[in-house]
């Protein structure tokens, strides 16, 4: 095979196929051999039939027209490997009908074909990227014992002053009744304890406890939510609303246990408390060797994509959102779901998911180039001995045949494009510049996120003085 490309405009080739006169002759004596004993020719025992009287019956371009497509169809994906294109799309074989074979010539076939564009990056010096401090900080520490001690909380009576807030427990008698002033036995109760912001009520009951204190009364009237909770789902079509009278017993709330060495030792097993963050320093790290790899790689690759110049090739980013389109319902199949199952469990509509998709695709995309660029401007190769690698490091019983089916099936510029795009990931991510990154609090002011309004802490530190500290 002899194969010959020429380049287009539009980031399009042409490529001219010949093949070997002994291919094409080999090809239509089996073909006729094929054909002989594939039919019944009157007169002829099978198998034995001649060439003109198979012509005759079959028609005279019938062994040439099947010799064409199996010669096309093997090695238009084996001119792609020899050609070292990295093809997009489809072959265009044009309008008009192609030539057939003729017996003891060579044959030649020509294609048209998208070709990967040649990327630019606007910088090609080592990329700066920040990273999470290495090692386990006292604040990590101290949340993981936080996140422990929450398994093991009790609920306590707040000081009898104690106002109802989103963070607060509650007991409460509740008479409950329907559009018709009936008794609704499944919410009525002489005494039930309730957590605000649980989601066993809908939000608009929250709200009517918000502010009330030990021994407050409301009456509130709420109508069935359209989107019912499990206290309300059972009486969607029964009523309209739910009169509810509650007076509120007790305010309580969450109390975590001391931290002591007695404590760690009885519920966790572990004898001090130094010991158990010695432990839970242990597991971060061990956490931190795993992941921080690949997220320093993948804050590499962003930062690099930001250098991409142009615009994403619109048959490549359709291409890489073909892929993942592919990859997730392969994933879900497997899982024995839908899409359907997954839109409702992820809360997102179809729309959302496309965009999503069609998101991941634009970056895949662009990340992709941008290593090609790089690749190109340090002058990267892929060798025969990188190809062979691949394919024994991938786990194959056989990787000489496998390679063989990938390289027949023209496939093989995947496996040196992935290659060459690992060898310049592997190379930016060992000269990247590499800062910590401040703590959270430094980005957005120091306990921004948990401070209370100022008049609402001043207001229960009035409500709360001193019996506060004696309850606990």
């Amino acid at each position: 095979m002899e194969t010959k490309v020429e380049v287009l405009e539009g980031n399009r080739v042409k490529i001219s196929v010949t093949v070997d006169e002994s291919v094409v002759t080999e090809r239509v004596k089996k073909q006729y051999k094929a054909f002989a004993n594939q039919y019944n020719f009157p007169g002829f025992r099978k198998g034995k039939a001649p060439r003109p009287v198979i012509d005759s019956m079959l028609g005279k371009d019938a062994v040439a027209a099947t010799v064409t497509d199996d010669i096309v169809n093997e090695y238009y994906p084996k001119s792609i490997d020899e050609s070292g294109i990295y093809p997009v799309g489809q072959p265009d074989f044009g309008e008009e009908a192609m030539d057939v074979v003729k017996d003891k010539q060579a044959y030649t076939f020509v294609y048209e074909i998208g070709v990967k564009p040649t990327p630019e990056l606007s910088d090609y010096e080592p990329v700066a990227i920040e990273m999470p401090h290495e090692g386990a900080t006292d604040e990590q520490i101290d949340e993981e014992i936080e996140a422990l001690l929450e398994h093991y909380y009790e609920i306590v009576d707040a000081p009898a002053n104690t106002k109802v807030k989103a963070d607060k427990y509650v007991d409460m008698k509740i008479t409950a009744t329907d559009d018709n002033g009936e008794d609704i036995p499944s919410i009525t109760s002489e005494s039930i304890q309730y957590g605000i912001g649980s989601g066993l009520y809908p939000a608009a009951f929250d709200e009517k406890l918000i502010g009330l204190k030990k021994g407050d009364t409301v009456q509130f009237t709420m109508d069935i939510p359209s989107e019912p909770t499990a206290m309300t789902a059972t009486l969607m079509g029964k009523t309209h609303a739910i009169n509810f009278d509650i007076e509120i017993l007790a305010v309580k709330k969450k109390k975590l246990p001391e931290l002591t060495d007695e404590w760690v030792s009885s519920k966790i097993g572990i004898d001090t408390v130094e010991e158990l963050r010695s432990e839970l320093a242990e597991e971060i790290e061990s956490a931190q060797s795993s992941s921080f790899p690949h997220m320093k790689e993948n804050r590499v690759l962003m930062a690099l994509a930001e250098r991409l110049e142009g615009e994403l090739p619109a048959d490549l980013v359709e291409e890489n959102e073909a892929s993942l389109l592919q990859d997730f319902f392969q994933q879900i199949q497997r899982q024995g779901s839908t899409l359907d199952a997954y839109l409702q469990q992820a809360g997102i509509s179809s729309q959302q998911f496309r965009d999503d998709v069609k998101k991941q695709a634009e970056d895949m995309t662009r990340q992709d180039l941008a290593l090609d660029a790089f690749a190109a401007h340090e002058g990267m190769e892929v060798t025969d001995e990188d190809v062979v690698d691949e394919f024994r490091n991938a786990g194959a019983s056989d990787p000489e045949a496998l390679m063989q089916q990938w390289r027949e099936n023209g496939q093989m510029f995947l496996v040196r494009q992935g290659i060459l795009r690992q060898k310049a990931a592997k190379q930016l991510v060992e000269s990247a510049v590499v800062t910590e990154e401040a703590p959270a609090e430094e980005k957005t002011g120091k306990h921004a996120a948990s401070e209370e309004p100022v008049a609402e802490a001043e207001a229960e530190a009035e409500a709360e003085p001193e019996a506060e500290a004696a309850a606990e």
